[in-house]
């Protein structure tokens, strides 16, 4: 029995070790993830700003752009094009674009599905980002209300689309990224935006998903109005 009694005890002093160990996997991967990505993102960000160039100065000897989505047509895989600012997210919100929605390209910031348009143009501009890890680019999606403005920035231009609507979906609607957001095999011709990222926080399970319609597209050269950015009341931080 003694015997016994020491196995039980050991056997314990196991099980609460190795809980202790996921505890710690578990904050590591809530709390150092994004600490890491976090400050990642950020020099992304600050590298696309400065390939840019300045806002409102086109470069000498080069004209204004007369159609800012034109010039952006193919993007090598995992590379940054973009610039995604939500005002209803806080005025500092800022999260990179990268091409391909893989593990390692959401690790760094929002994907581009490939296969849909980029930024401005006629079809559907789509977006993959997570909720509770890795920066959490997408943590408070389900904020998100009609109207709300979701700009785009590129080297070209702003892109400003507004929030139409959302939907939960399982994993396996796909439908949700065709070029008419939700109806496959029609032929598009609006401009669309969609965000997916999954539902509920903490969870796999299903898919929340925000469709936005395109409001303008702005010459870079122009600068982007401060009225776009206005940050909503109850803005979440």
């Amino acid at each position: 029995m003694r015997a016994l009694r020491w196995g039980v005890r050991a056997l314990g002093e196991v099980f609460i070790t190795l809980g202790f160990l996921l505890l710690l996997f578990v904050a590591w991967q809530l709390w150092w993830t994004d600490v890491t990505a976090n400050r990642a993102q950020a020099s992304t960000i600050h590298t696309l700003e400065r390939s840019f160039g300045p806002a409102g100065l086109p470069e000498r000897g080069v004209p204004r752009e007369t159609d800012p989505v034109a010039t952006l047509t193919k993007v090598p895989f995992g590379k940054a094009f973009a610039i995604v600012r939500i005002p209803r997210f806080g005025a500092d919100y800022a999260r990179p674009v990268l091409q391909g929605t893989d593990h390692d390209t959401l690790t760094k910031g929002m994907g581009h599905y490939a296969g849909t348009v980029f930024p401005g143009q006629v079809g559907n501009f789509a977006l993959a980002g997570h909720r509770t890890t890795y920066g959490r680019p997408l943590h408070n999606i389900d904020l998100l209300q009609k109207g709300d403005v979701i700009v785009v920035e590129t080297k070209a231009s702003y892109v400003v689309y507004a929030v139409d609507r959302h939907v939960i979906v399982t994993p396996d609607r796909v439908e949700v990224i065709a070029p008419v957001p939700q109806h496959p095999g029609v032929r598009p011709t609006e401009a669309w935006m969609t965000m997916t990222a999954c539902h509920p926080k903490f969870s796999a399970a299903l898919r929340y998903v925000v469709f936005a319609r395109l409001v303008k597209s702005i010459p870079r050269a122009g600068g982007l109005p401060a009225t776009f950015m206005a940050v909503p009341s109850a803005a979440a931080g």
